[in-house]
């Protein structure tokens, strides 16, 4: 275990009590030029947490964070698309993902105009949370700590996303029940 990796999962431990309390704040969204518009689809916590495993639910609409290391898509390595695991959106390419070592799947850029950002002080620092541009799902927290060509570390919870493997149809958006 690297030294990094050690103190990203002491630091995990520590302080994922308090992971998930965010400071109210608007998000804002990012709109890269030349990208489609998202249509966004608004349900009730109460409809999610029906259609969702609870640990998704927790981490996608009430913010908490899996711990580091359990999830499967940090060994995923095959060509695909990782989409949102509420509405399916499409967030990543697979050619953006990389090893960072911190235990959580990890991007250096987003497909454009799928998530929005807004600062979170639930640490007492202020960070930038991630979340679906469609169905408001948080997935994570981006750094500046990544590698070239951007420079960012997308850091998600593995919980938050699907693989949908090259070749094999993604799933339809959901769409209200």
């Amino acid at each position: 275990m690297t030294r990094r990796r050690f103190l990203h999962a002491v630091s995990a431990a520590l302080l994922s009590p308090f992971v998930g309390r965010l400071a109210a704040a608007s998000p804002a969204e990012e709109s890269p030029s030349g990208s489609a518009p998202v249509d966004r689809l608004e349900l009730p916590k109460s409809t999610w947490k029906k259609l969702l495993p609870s640990d998704a639910y927790g981490v996608l609409f009430a913010e908490a964070t899996e711990r580091p290391f359990t999830s499967p898509l940090n060994e995923e390595k095959r060509p695909g698309v990782f989409v949102c695991a509420a509405c399916y959106l499409p967030l990543f390419s697979s050619d953006a993902k990389y090893e960072s070592g911190t235990g959580w799947p990890s991007f250096f850029r987003t497909l454009p105009g799928r998530v929005g950002t807004k600062r979170d002080f639930s640490l007492f620092l202020p960070r930038t949370e991630y979340h679906c541009i469609r169905c408001g799902g948080h997935q994570g927290h981006v750094f500046d700590d990544g590698p070239a060509p951007t420079g960012q570390r997308y850091c998600n919870n593995g919980v938050a996303l699907r693989f949908v493997p090259e070749g094999e149809p993604p799933p339809p958006l959901r769409t209200a029940p």
